[in-house]
């Protein structure tokens, strides 16, 4: 049985509050900031070179959030407050989605303030606050952390049978790699904005040995077996994240328009097969819980107090080993092998 060795950890895109300052209103002059010192229509003017970063999160049993170990910002081990979710509205009437995160110091005074657009923002551009909402921020940000299958993709049941995840209902029995047959405890839908990097990732037929192109969200891991070491992670059983096996040509992000998402949930974190591939299911953790329907968050949490116990952590390859165009190409090689022997 898989254990985990580490607390669930992920990355954003984010930037310094100082790349959105305020040109017009009340706030004239400041930099981005909490929700209780912002106000309605003034105008934000987003930077000329913003800085992007990837924001390094962690987050416990306790609930708490934490800037994790692999970070390009931020003080790893320091607290992180989810302060709100803003809208804004550019001058051609198209809104943008904004989280404000707030990293904490140790006296708990806050030590930096982050924005998380969850779609592309233009420079040199004016967008008006038309939205402060603090009680929706969670939820937001959970669909930003909740990894996803995409409409029409063929999920292996426990017959062996290939079905498409939109046929799939409460109770449905799927073929795990650890457990067998296991029973769908929930399934989550939604259809977000397929932008930036929050934009879907599709994975060409053939480009890991899969049958139909797979297309999932854009930090979904997928576990692949490989007969030999092919990229030096010290193991042939990996865990690794669509977007770091981009390339440009079997393996690429799909920018534009709006994406269908689905979210399947077990007893446990498991590894099930998409198109013929190994790929995690749902995990809840204090990121994701809240993408749960409200009548099922309590029921859930009882029903699933170990849920985030199981990780498959220890399969997990950072991307500083993945950096490289072959590498999808290399996994693939090495995975084909290992069917075959």
């Amino acid at each position: 049985m898989i254990s985990a060795i580490a607390k669930p950890s992920a990355s954003v895109p984010v930037f310094h509050a100082r790349d959105l300052i305020c040109v017009h209103g009340a706030n004239e002059g400041d930099d981005l900031t909490f929700a209780q010192e912002l106000t309605p229509d003034d105008a934000y003017w987003f930077a000329d070179r913003p800085h992007r970063l990837r924001l390094g999160i962690e987050s416990s049993a306790s609930g708490a959030i934490t800037v994790g170990e692999d970070t390009e910002t931020g003080t790893p081990g320091a607290s992180l407050h989810l302060d709100s979710c803003l809208t804004f509205m550019s001058p051609d009437s198209a809104t943008t989605e904004v989280l404000v995160l707030v990293e904490v110091d140790m006296y708990g005074d806050a030590a930096a303030v982050y924005a998380l657009p969850l779609a592309p923002m233009t420079p040199r551009t004016d967008y008006m606050l038309v939205g402060i909402d603090t009680r929706e921020a969670a939820r937001k940000f959970a669909e930003v952390a909740c990894v996803s299958f995409t409409r029409g993709t063929k999920i292996t049941m426990a017959s062996g049978a290939q079905t498409a995840i939109e046929r799939l209902a409460v109770g449905d029995r799927v073929l795990t790699r650890d457990d067998g047959p296991q029973e769908i405890r929930w399934i989550g839908h939604s259809t977000v904005r397929a932008v930036g990097d929050f934009a879907p990732i599709s994975i060409r037929a053939g480009a890991l040995n899969n049958a139909s192109d797979l297309v999932v969200s854009p930090d979904h891991r997928l576990f692949i077996y490989q007969r030999e070491d092919a990229i030096g992670a010290g193991r042939k059983e990996l865990l690794v994240k669509a977007r770091h096996l981009l390339n440009g040509d079997t393996i690429t992000q799909q920018d534009g328009g709006f994406v269908e998402y689905y979210q399947l949930l077990f007893d446990k974190h498991e590894i099930i097969y998409a198109e013929g591939i190994a790929a995690e299911t749902l995990l809840i953790d204090t990121r994701t819980r809240a993408a749960l329907p409200r009548e099922l968050d309590e029921v859930l949490a009882r029903a699933l107090p170990g849920h985030a116990n199981d990780l498959h952590l220890q399969f997990e390859v950072q991307q500083g080993l993945l950096d490289r165009p072959e590498t999808a190409e290399l996994l693939r090689t090495a995975s084909r092998r290992a069917v075959g022997q």
